[in-house]
C-alpha cells in the first residue's frame, strides 16, 4: 500500500525549525518541572509545532485542462470569496475591470498559484500598512506584491498577494517575461492574508461572494478574448 507524502512549503523551513526547537525546550522544561504546569508547557510547544507544520503544508494540485490550455481562470489562493467588485481601476487593463478578492484564514493552505496560462509582463513589491485582510482598503493600502500577465489569448490579468494584520512576509518567484501555466505554484503569504485578481469586465465570474475556493483547482471565471464574443 502506498503512503501519502506530506509536502511542506520550503518558505516555512526556518519557522518550522524554530517551532521544533521551542517544542523541545518547552518539553524539556515540562519534564523538569513536572505536574500540571509541566504538562501544559509541553502541550503548548507541541501545539505550536503542529500548527506551524500544518500552516506550511503544500498539497499537490492539478489545474483543469480548460485552464491550462483554454480560457478558464483558476483561483490563485485557497479561501473564501469576500468581494466581487465592478468598475475597478487598473493601469494594466484598458477600460473598467472586475475584481475578485479571496480571504485566507490562518487555517487555509497559503501557497499561491498562477490563475491562467500566459506570460508575465511585470512584477512589483509595494510596502504598505497592515490593515486586516478583509478591510475594503487593504487592496490599495497594505503591503503587497502585484503581478501583471497576458493570457495566451492576449487578455490582461492582474493578481495580488496582500498582507494582513498578522501576515508580515510576502514571498513570490515570478519574473518579467516568464512563461507560466495555470495552477503553477508561485509564492506564499505567511499567517493570514488576501488575494485579489483583476480582469477585464468581459470576464464572466463562475463564483459568488461566500464561495470557498482552492488554489489552482477551482475555476472562478472565463475569459473572452477580443476576437471571441461573449456568449
Amino acid at each position: 500500500m502506498s503512503r501519502a507524502v506530506v509536502r511542506l512549503a520550503p518558505e516555512g523551513s526556518a519557522l518550522i525549525g524554530v517551532a521544533a526547537l521551542l517544542a523541545l525546550l518547552l518539553g524539556g522544561l515540562g519534564l523538569w518541572f513536572g505536574g500540571i504546569g509541566g504538562a501544559l508547557m509541553g502541550g503548548v510547544g507541541t501545539l505550536a509545532l503542529g500548527f506551524t507544520v500544518w500552516f506550511f503544508r503544500d498539497p499537490e494540485r492539478h489545474a483543469p485542462t480548460e485552464a491550462r490550455t483554454g480560457t478558464a481562470l483558476v483561483a490563485p489562493a485557497d479561501g473564501k470569496v469576500v468581494e466581487l467588485v465592478e468598475n475597478e481601476a487598473s493601469d494594466f487593463i484598458d477600460g473598467p475591470a472586475r475584481r475578485c478578492s479571496i480571504f485566507l484564514s490562518p487555517l487555509n493552505v497559503h501557497v499561491n498559484r498562477v490563475p491562467a496560462t500566459g506570460t508575465i509582463a511585470w512584477t512589483r513589491y509595494i510596502p504598505g500598512e497592515y490593515l486586516v485582510a478583509w478591510h475594503p482598503k487593504a487592496s490599495e493600502k497594505n503591503e503587497r506584491s502585484e503581478v501583471g500577465m497576458h493570457h495566451t489569448s492576449g487578455v490582461p490579468i492582474v493578481f495580488k498577494q496582500i498582507a494582513g494584520a498578522v501576515a508580515r512576509r510576502i514571498e513570490f518567484t515570478l519574473h518579467d517575461g516568464q512563461t507560466v501555466e495555470a495552477g503553477a505554484r508561485y509564492g506564499i503569504v505567511k499567517f493570514g492574508s488576501r488575494m485579489d485578481i483583476l480582469v477585464p469586465d468581459s470576464v464572466e465570474w463562475t463564483i459568488e461572494v461566500g464561495t470557498r475556493v482552492r488554489a489552482g483547482e477551482t475555476i472562478i471565471g472565463h475569459l473572452h478574448p477580443p476576437d471571441a464574443p461573449a456568449s
